[in-house]
C-alpha cells in the first residue's frame, strides 16, 4: 500500500510518499521561515498563500523522487487539523481534489496523532502501550497510548505550550525568529544556575502543565537587569540557560510521573521541542536511572513534516478502508485527540 501525505497545518509545506513494503520513499519540505521572520511569528494569510504556491510542485517532486505515479497510490492523506484553518483548507482541498481525480480515498489525518506515531517510522521504535510527550509551539500533552486511536489524555497545558514558552522567551531576549532553536543555541553558551526560575506546577499533583508564569518570571528578570543598562552577551546566555533548564526540568519531571502513574516503561517524545538537545539528554539520563526507555522520531520529523502524515494515513487506511469511501473536505482548527477511535 502506497500513500501520499500532505502537511499544511501551519508554516511548513510538506509532502511525502510512504510504502508499506519499502517504508518511506520520499519526503519534500518547503519552510516558510524567511516569509514570517520579518513579523516575528507566523502570519496566517501569508502561510496560506505560500501553501497554494508550493504544494502542487512539492507533490510532483515527492512522486518523482519516490519513483511512483498516481496509479500506484492507494490513498492521499492530508492534515485535517488542528491548525490554522486557512492553511488546513489548502492541503485539504488539494488532497481531496487529487484523490477524486485519481479515483482513490482521501484520508483526513489528525496532526497530533501523526506526531505521536512518527517514532514508528524509525528502526528503533516503541511497541504499544506507551506514554507520549507531545511538545510543540501549540501543544503540550502527556498521552497514554494503548493502540492506534486509543488515546487517554493524562495531562495538558493550561495556558502556554512548551514551544510557545521557548518562542516567547526568545523574544524577551531579543533573539530572531524562529525563537525556540535560537534560545536553545544561546543556552548552550550559558552557565546554568546563575538565575532561579520557577518549575511551574512541578510540585503540584497531577500531570498538567503551565508555562505562562515562567515566561512572566523571565520578563520581570530581564526588565530588572535592563534597568542598569543593555544586557551583556554572557548575561543573556545565562538567562537562556536557566530558562531552558526550568522548561526541561518541568517536562522531564511530569513525564517520569506519567510513566509511574501508568506503569509503562516506554516514553515517546514528539513535536518540535522534542528536538531540544538538553531535553533529550536529561530524559535519557533520568529514564536510564529508572529503567525506562525513550524514543524519538529523527530530528527532521520532530517538526511538521509530510512523512508522519503519509504514515498515519496508511495506518488509518489499513485499519478501516471503508471509512474513507465518502468524499468531503475536512478542516478542523480545533480537534480534540480523544475524539479519535481505532484498534
Amino acid at each position: 500500500m502506497i500513500v501520499l501525505g500532505i502537511e499544511t497545518s501551519c508554516d511548513e509545506t510538506a509532502v511525502a510518499v510512504y510504502d508499506s513494503a519499502r517504508g518511506l520513499r520520499s519526503h519534500c519540505l518547503y519552510s516558510q521561515v524567511a516569509t514570517h521572520a520579518p513579523f516575528g511569528g507566523v502570519v496566517p494569510e501569508l502561510a496560506s498563500r505560500d501553501h497554494i504556491r508550493k504544494l502542487l510542485p512539492l507533490v510532483d517532486a515527492a512522486l518523482a523522487r519516490a519513483g511512483v505515479v498516481p496509479g500506484d497510490l492507494a490513498g492521499v492523506a492530508y492534515t485535517a487539523g488542528p491548525g490554522l484553518v486557512g492553511a488546513l483548507l489548502v492541503g485539504a482541498t488539494v488532497g481531496v481534489g487529487l484523490a477524486m481525480g485519481w479515483g482513490i480515498p482521501a484520508v483526513p489525518v489528525h496532526h497530533m496523532e501523526a506526531h505521536l506515531l512518527a517514532a514508528l517510522l524509525e528502526d528503533d521504535q516503541p511497541t504499544f502501550p506507551f506514554v507520549a510527550l507531545l511538545v510543540s509551539g501549540g501543544h503540550s500533552l502527556l498521552v497514554e497510548v494503548a493502540g492506534l486511536g486509543r488515546y487517554r489524555i493524562l495531562g495538558e497545558t493550561l495556558d502556554d505550550a512548551a514551544g510557545e514558552a521557548f518562542d516567547k522567551g526568545a523574544k524577551l531576549l531579543g533573539l530572531p525568529y524562529p525563537g525556540g532553536p535560537e534560545l536553545a543555541k544561546l543556552a548552550g553558551c550559558g552557565r546554568s544556575g546563575r538565575y532561579r526560575f520557577p518549575r511551574p506546577m512541578l510540585k503540584a499533583p497531577g500531570l498538567d502543565f503551565s508555562f505562562s508564569g515562567l515566561k512572566t518570571a523571565l520578563a520581570l528578570k530581564v526588565r530588572e537587569l535592563e534597568a542598569a543598562g543593555p544586557l551583556a552577551d554572557d548575561t543573556r546566555a545565562d538567562l537562556a540557560a536557566d530558562y531552558q533548564q526550568a522548561i526541561v526540568d518541568t517536562l522531564v519531571g511530569k513525564s517520569v510521573r506519567a510513566l509511574d502513574a501508568t506503569g509503562h516503561r516506554q516514553l515517546v517524545v514528539a513535536g518540535g521541542v522534542g528536538a531540544n538537545r538538553a531535553l533529550r539528554e536529561q530524559l535519557r539520563a533520568e529514564l536510564s536511572r529508572t529503567g525506562g526507555t525513550v524514543y524519538y522520531p529523527r530530528t527532521e520529523f520532530c517538526t511538521d513534516n509530510g512523512a508522519m502524515i503519509a504514515f498515519t494515513g496508511y495506518r488509518r487506511l489499513e485499519l478501516a478502508p471503508a471509512a474513507y469511501s465518502s468524499v468531503r473536505v475536512e478542516a478542523r482548527p480545533r480537534w480534540p485527540l480523544e475524539e479519535l477511535t481505532g484498534s
